[in-house]
């Protein structure tokens, strides 16, 4: 049985080392990541993504009001528990994109996230994935654990 959820926000940055900001619609492309997205690009982490409960409880535990992107996430997703989700699985937002597990956190660095928040999610619950199929996306969509 497939898991199913909603894509909260999608937030991209320009340029890498800046906190991103929600967008209302994204272009996402196949081997690349989202268009116009600092971090896009030929590599493992094209797109991140984190689960909204996640950035709650983190919000709440350390009196913080966190907004979408601000913990340097592309996709934020509701309903999923992404703990559960390993390398290799597919997971599938709106009716086109694709993307694939490819690692889960990475190395904890004085980024810009923690140096504006003290704390930080991707080093440890972010997954970092490529992208299969691209197309477009919006807040609202159907998000899908294949």
């Amino acid at each position: 049985m497939s898991q199913k959820g909603t894509l909260y926000s999608i937030c991209i940055s320009e340029k890498r080392g800046e906190l991103k900001h929600p967008v209302q619609e994204a272009k996402v492309i196949e081997n690349f990541g989202i268009e116009n997205d600092g971090h896009a690009g030929d590599w493992d982490r094209q797109v991140t993504c984190l689960d909204a409960a996640s950035v709650k409880k983190l919000s709440q535990d350390n009196n913080l009001e966190l907004g979408p992107g601000q913990l340097a996430e592309n996709l934020l997703i509701e309903g999923i528990d992404l703990k559960n989700i390993k390398p290799g699985q597919k997971i599938k937002i709106g009716n086109q994109v694709i993307i694939e597990i490819v690692h889960i956190g990475k190395e904890d660095h004085p980024s810009v996230v923690t140096k504006t928040f003290g704390v930080s999610l991707l080093p440890y619950e972010g997954l970092f994935c490529k992208v299969l199929k691209g197309g477009e996306i919006k807040p609202g969509n159907i998000v899908e654990v294949m």
